[in-house]
Order: structure tokens, then C-alpha cells, then sequence
């Protein structure tokens, strides 16, 4: 068998953690392969809304495998919150999730030094969720990290408190005035590891590869977005991993002829948090409304998400260097309302009109170029095939479809499971 890639298109956002939850009826495991904590996939059904940061987002169908690969970090304080936070819904974890040995550990001394870099850079921090994300890359990179194996070793004690004796020099250079009681961290830390060890343990590669041969069906679940990946966003103002399709295979190992499908998700319209050039973001009504009505806020850190038109040069992008063979639209409900539509479609660049993301995006450089579509009134929310959808919405999506030459299959027009048209 084949593994299928889920990933989102955009700078994140994008609403992947509802349609994973759509689509795990048809997988039997489902497998995040980067990122951590930083994460927030959002799952609303039966009027509960629920948001996961670590766990992959099939965990609430009881016959899935949810599978933590080693391309992910761990945050043994936050995934235990997340574990209590699903207590009440009686989900028996211990035989539905499971975790790669390789996966990297994120220590308290990770997120003070994160908070003191960001602190350290002023006005050129690149905003940063703080969770400790990029220093456990950093050592991942540098060979100096803690792996969930390591917690099995003997002298596990000793490997961490070099690793955080190392770091609390490194945040003493930085010299910024942080407040903190390491002591009081790490008892919560080691009790924290103590749950985790109460979880299986595997070596995620030969578990999925045999996965495989038996005919499994898999689906690996990305984080964050195409346009945050450290090789191929707007470097620096990126994440610490590959959220690419390519990240999936490092992130789970699993070879690149094994994938199949490659579902892309997108929303209608462009969001972003944090730092970083956005070329189509809205500083007017437009902007305001589309946050207002799409309640543009991050599901972890609850920051507000700017808004904008629909970036088809991003876009293009993104279908392009993941080989995208499927096109998952959301939050079209959120555009209703608008008398015009602005879509775009290239960018002025350096007095050239261009239709591909050039090296550098920053607004002294580019300027997007729109072509305009007719908006539409009608409220989505309660529509359930596509023949219902108006005639206006209908020509955007196939706008966008002959735009990208990727057939768009899947439209959201609401948060619930439940309003997701099939086309």
C-alpha cells in the first residue's frame, strides 16, 4: 500500500485538523511527521470544539492508529495537558496512539531559550510562538538533542541535566532580563515524562513500512504551512521543520515513491500570524470583516491572524513543490457578504510582472497584481451539495481550479464536520 499526504498551502491556518477528522474513516492510521506544540489543529463536532497540539487529529475514531513520528518534537508538559483535556472523552489512548523513539524532546530550558532570543532581537524578532520549537531543531540539527528513546535509558538524568546545564549558559549570554524558576520547571517536566512513559513507545519506521506491506492505509498529517517550511517559506519568518511533502517522508520514513495522493488545503482567502511579508494582506473593512466573520484567531497562542485576498501566485507555489494532486478549499462561508472579490493573480516585481514567488516578497519589492470576481450574498452554512452552491461561488472555485490545474474536491462552508460539501 500507498501512504496519502495531508498538508496545508498557506502560511498555516488552513484548517487541516477538520478535514483530517473527515477523512480518517478511511485510513487506519494517521500519522503527524513535524512541528509541535506551535500546532493547533481545530476540530468542532456534536457542538464541542476541540483544539490538539501534539496528537494527531483522527484520535477520536476509534478504530484509527494515531502515530507521533520521529520528525515531530514533544513538549512532555503540554502533551500531558493535551492527554487530560481528552480524559473525559473516555478515548482509550493506550492502544490508539502511539510514538516514534526518534521524536526529539522539548525541555524547559528549550522554551526560556527561546523567550530570551526573541527577547534578545528587539524590533527584528520574527514572532516566534515561544514554545521551544527552534532551539529543540537546533540541537536536533546540532546533535546535542534528547530523544523520547532516551527516556528508556538508565542515565537519562544525566543526559538531561548536561543538555540543560548547556542551555542555561547559552541563556545567560543573551543577557535579557527573564524571570524564571528551573527548579519548579523540571519537577513539572519529569513528572510530565513519567505520563509519557505510561504510552508505546516504537520505532515508527519499521512500524510503518511492515504497516504497508500488510495494506494499511495511512494518512500523514502536516502542521503549520507550505509557505512556513524552513527551506522553502519566506525565510527567516518560518517554522524550524519541513512542512512540505518532503518533510513526510524524513518525518516518518517512508520513501518518496511510497506517496500517493497529496492533498492540498487552502483557504478561500489568505491568513498569516506573526512576523513576515504578506503581499495581498487587507489594512481596511475588508480585512476586519473577513477576521471578524472567519474568527481569525490562533487556536494555541489565541494571537489575531491577518487577513487578505486569495494569493494565487502563493499558492501556485505551494501546489508546485508539493506535487499537490488534490485541492481542499475552507472558510468559503467567510467570503459571503462581499460585492467584489479580488483575486491575485501575479505580482509586480522589481518593475517586472511576474507569476511565480521570487526569492524575496518583502512590500519595497512586490506588488500584487488582482483580477476581480463577483462576490455573492447567499449564507453557505447550511448548503450540503455543490448544485446548491451560487453561481458566483461556483465560478471562483473553478477560477481557482483552472488557475492552479489541481481539481478542487472538497469545499468547508463551516466549522463542524458536518459542513463539508463533497465535490
Amino acid at each position: 500500500m500507498t501512504v496519502d499526504l495531508l498538508l496545508g498551502l498557506q502560511w498555516g491556518d488552513e484548517g487541516k485538523g477538520k478535514i483530517v477528522d473527515v477523512l480518517t474513516s478511511k485510513y487506519d492510521i494517521i500519522a503527524r511527521f513535524q512541528g509541535g506544540p506551535n500546532a493547533g489543529h481545530t476540530l468542532e463536532f456534536d457542538g464541542i470544539k476541540h483544539v490538539l497540539r501534539t496528537i494527531p487529529s483522527g484520535i477520536f475514531h476509534k478504530d484509527s492508529i494515531n502515530l507521533i513520528g520521529n520528525g515531530v518534537v514533544i513538549d512532555p508538559v503540554v502533551f500531558q495537558k493535551e492527554l487530560e483535556g481528552l480524559a473525559k472523552f473516555n478515548i482509550d489512548i493506550h492502544s490508539r496512539l502511539i510514538i516514534s523513539r526518534k521524536a526529539h524532546l522539548i525541555l524547559p530550558t528549550h522554551r526560556l531559550l527561546d523567550a530570551a532570543s526573541e527577547a534578545s532581537k528587539g524590533k527584528a524578532k520574527i514572532g516566534s510562538t515561544l514554545k521551544g520549537i527552534g532551539p529543540t531543531y537546533m540541537d536536533k540539527t546540532g546533535r546535542n538533542g534528547l530523544r523520547v528513546g532516551d527516556i528508556e535509558l538508565a542515565d537519562f538524568k544525566d543526559r538531561y541535566r548536561a543538555l540543560a546545564d548547556k542551555h542555561e549558559a547559552m541563556i545567560n549570554f543573551y543577557n535579557v532580563d527573564l524571570q524564571y524558576d528551573l527548579q519548579e520547571l523540571e519537577e513539572e517536566f519529569f513528572e510530565s515524562v513519567e505520563v509519557l512513559k505510561t504510552l508505546q513507545f516504537i520505532d515508527s519506521e519499521e512500524y510503518l513500512n511492515k504497516a504497508m506491506k500488510e495494506g494499511k492505509t495511512i494518512l500523514a498529517e502536516g502542521a503549520q504551512g507550505s509557505l512556513l517550511d524552513i527551506d522553502f517559506g519566506t525565510y527567516p519568518f518560518v517554522t524550524s521543520s519541513n512542512t512540505t511533502a518532503a518533510g513526510a517522508c524524513t518525518g516518518l520514513g517512508i520513501a518518496p515513491n511510497r506517496v500517493k495522493e497529496v492533498f492540498g488545503i487552502f483557504k478561500a482567502y489568505t491568513t498569516r500570524v506573526g512576523s513576515g511579508p504578506f503581499p495581498t494582506e487587507l489594512f481596511d473593512a475588508d480585512g476586519e470583516t473577513m477576521s471578524r466573520v472567519g474568527n481569525e484567531f490562533g487556536a494555541v497562542t489565541g494571537r489575531a491572524r491577518r487577513c487578505g485576498w486569495l494569493d494565487l501566485v502563493a499558492l501556485k507555489y505551494a501546489v508546485q513543490v508539493n506535487g499537490v494532486t488534490q485541492l481542499y478549499m475552507m472558510k468559503g462561508d467567510v467570503l459571503s457578504g462581499f460585492e467584489t472579490l479580488k483575486v491575485c493573480t501575479a505580482y509586480e516585481y522589481k518593475g517586472e510582472t511576474i507569476d511565480h514567488l521570487p526569492y524575496n516578497i518583502e512590500p519595497e519589492n512586490v506588488k500584487p497584481l488582482f483580477v476581480e470576481k463577483k462576490g455573492w450574498k447567499a449564507d453557505l452554512t447550511a448548503m450540503t451539495t455543490y448544485e446548491e452552491l451560487p453561481s458566483e461561488f461556483k465560478e471562483y472555485i473553478e477560477f481557482i481550479e483552472q488557475e492552479l490545474e489541481v481539481p478542487i474536491k472538497v469545499i468547508s462552508v463551516g466549522p463542524d464536520r458536518k459542513q463539508t460539501i463533497i465535490k
